[in-house]
């Protein structure tokens, strides 16, 4: 196991074990705040757990699970482990395939009323008379792909787990899983059981962005065999950022609550700041923050958490730059100048366009994010919107490997997602004939995505789907007949205009997103980076570039007024746009391990700074305007 394990103790880490060691099992809660070292203290639970009652749980055949919210979280935890069998470190959907897969012929009848429920919905808008005529011929295509799905389920033997859904090929996607899955726990009390007996012990992490449907099953397995199941959640309320998670997990009689309020990461001036935005929330006060060893003795780093309030113009870019440097000066710290990875600077922005427009996808970011629904606005924050996985997955992968000749990872992309090399098939195959025929397929991949090319998604999907190279999701069918609309989304008619919008993007703008996506520039959404750490943190609020709706930074400032619905949000306590751009501006701070700077466009300066100064949320020596980016500029121009 790693080093983590080693590291000294908190109350909290030690309260969980007291709650692993009871008998009967008990289910817990722990809320660990930004900085905290959550993911230590799971491990460490881990590492207790394989201490104390390994032998048991092997002896019966059981596993410890511990779900997480990405592939790259499981692959760290899976290395604090050791890779023991012991344990089970999976995905949700993952661990949910897990446990539904063996039950094919309850996804089979689960897959039939699927479509019969898209059958339903379509005839439900063909019988009403206010159906457009074009729309009625899109409804009466999709009911005939649906009616051919539902002959095709006739000679399905076996549902796998794929990128997409395509019901008359067996195969099920994500969001196929993240239905069934609680659905049947749901329904069938003996599969509870069953799930309870594999995994006595199931963790959960970053419990207050997990899908709520799911956190509600592994509810039920709780209370339906009790004590000889312990169930854990690991999160942070204050750090939920997707409108669609579970946030804070409700106590049900006789679980524990273990907090854990240490700030390992943050500086002192930042740990303060975080303290006043989190006072308005939960009122947890985070303690100690980040400590260097000097002569021997834990010293607390200072750090800085400056603000800078500027207008909202046409010169955001040059102004940007002014700050880097005013910071770069200030702090004696050259690297706030640099987009190297080395210099550890990250731009936290609220939404993609800023980034998009300097890397190179700005429709790209348009069709996913303007008017789209928010299946595709938060699927775009991290690369799983089900319109870009047949691209984050296999084809930019598959061509960026082709273009350095590193066969080995081709020919690996190739056999995991090409339906041609799959076992059901390639028996059938003239084997020098296909490769002959890949070795064509991939280079004209390459020439449709070569930078510069004019060749539509549209088309490369076209060309993926007609060639055989990807299943893809069964949503596209529609999109790429003839080119029209498909009716599948539940919020058809916004889904319909991104979709389309997306498709009719030059495919060479997926290059721009992807370097942005897997943090190969400075420029990050401030939703994409919880859990991560940086030396220097750049925030830019700019509510002209947000979504009114889900954040506003003005509102949260007091210098834009509330709208009637934003108050009677806050009358019925429900989640308002105050309390989602709180906590996302707690998550965006909490990011510096040395410095922060927040840089706030906003129409009236002088208006801003007079509400920002009475929110007493930044101290008033560390505002700034633009007078002192230029009085630093004349002195260093003097001075030179």
């Amino acid at each position: 196991m790693t080093n983590r394990i080693g590291q000294p103790d908190t109350d909290a880490d030690r309260e969980l074990r007291e709650c692993l060691d009871q008998q009967p099992l008990t289910n817990f809660v722990m809320v660990a705040g930004a900085g905290s070292g959550k993911t230590t203290s799971l491990v460490k639970a881990l590492a207790h757990l394989s201490t104390t009652r390994a032998a048991e749980l092997r002896r019966r055949g059981q596993q410890i699970a511990c779900i997480t919210y990405t592939d790259i979280a499981v692959g760290e935890i899976w290395g604090d482990v050791g890779n023991d069998s012991l344990f089970h470190v999976s995905t949700i959907h993952s661990f949910l395939w897990t446990i539904v897969s063996p039950f094919q012929q309850d996804l089979k009848l689960w897959v039939e009323g699927r479509i019969e429920e898209k059958i339903a919905k379509a005839q439900e808008r063909l019988d009403n008379p206010r159906t457009r005529a074009n729309t009625r011929e899109n409804l009466a295509r999709d009911m005939e792909r649906y009616q051919r799905q539902s002959q095709a389920l006739v000679g399905v033997s076996r549902f796998k787990y794929g990128t997409g859904s395509d019901y008359g090929n067996g195969l099920l996607g994500h969001d196929d899983i993240l239905k069934i899955g609680p659905a049947l726990i749901e329904e069938r009390p003996l599969l509870r059981t069953l799930i309870a007996n594999r995994f006595p012990f199931i963790f959960v992490d970053e419990s207050q962005d997990t899908n709520p449907i799911f956190v509600a099953a592994l509810r039920q397995v709780a209370e339906t065999v009790g004590a000889r199941f312990c169930l854990g959640f690991f999160g942070d309320p204050m750090q939920k950022i997707y409108t669609t998670g579970a946030g804070p997990i409700e106590l049900a009689d006789g679980w524990n609550e273990i907090t854990k309020p240490e700030n390992f990461r943050c500086p002192t001036s930042v740990l303060t700041l975080i303290n006043k935005i989190r006072a308005e929330d939960d009122r947890l006060q985070q303690t100690r923050g980040r400590m260097i060893e000097r002569n021997g003795n834990l010293e607390a780093v200072e750090g800085s958490a400056r603000l800078f309030i500027l207008p909202s113009d046409d010169h955001r870019t040059e102004r940007l730059a002014q700050v880097r440097q005013w910071l770069a000066t200030a702090n004696d710290d050259p690297l706030w100048q640099s987009d190297d990875v080395d210099a550890d600077v990250r731009v936290l922005v609220l939404v993609h366009r800023m980034a998009a427009k300097r890397l190179g996808f700005p429709n790209l970011y348009s069709a996913l994010n303007d008017q789209a629904p928010a299946n595709l606005k938060d699927g775009l924050l991290d690369g799983t919107a089900w319109v870009l996985r047949p691209f984050m997955t296999f084809t930019l992968p598959l061509v960026s490997a082709a273009k350095e000749k590193t066969d080995f990872e081709v020919i690996s992309l190739l056999r995991k997602y090409c339906p041609l090399l799959g076992k059901d098939r390639i028996a059938d195959q003239d084997i020098p004939e296909l490769i002959n025929r890949l070795r064509q397929d991939v280079p004209r991949l390459i020439e449709m995505l070569h930078p510069g090319s004019d060749v539509t998604i549209r088309q490369v999907l076209a060309f993926l789907n007609e060639h055989s190279l990807l299943n893809l999701d069964d949503r596209f069918a529609a999109y790429l007949e003839d080119g029209e609309v498909g009716m599948d989304g539940e919020e058809a008619g916004k889904e319909e205009v991104s979709v389309n919008a997306f498709l009719d993007c030059a495919a060479s703008e997926l290059w721009g997103y992807r370097q942005y996506i897997e943090d190969q520039s400075p420029f990050a959404t401030q939703q994409g980076i919880k859990g991560a750490e940086f030396e220097r943190v750049l925030v830019i609020l700019d509510d002209e570039e947000g979504d009114y709706n889900l954040f506003s930074y003005g509102k949260y400032f007091d210098i834009t007024p509330l709208s009637g619905t934003d108050s009677k949000h806050l009358q019925d306590g429900t989640d308002s746009v105050l309390g989602r751009t709180r906590r996302l501006f707690y998550v965006c701070c909490s990011r510096a391990v040395k410095d922060l700077a927040v840089v706030l466009f906003v129409p009236d300066v002088a208006a801003a700074k007079e509400a920002i100064e009475a929110r007493e949320i930044f101290p008033a020596a560390e505002i700034y305007e633009l007078a002192a980016l230029a009085d630093q500029r004349v002195a260093a121009e003097m001075n030179g």
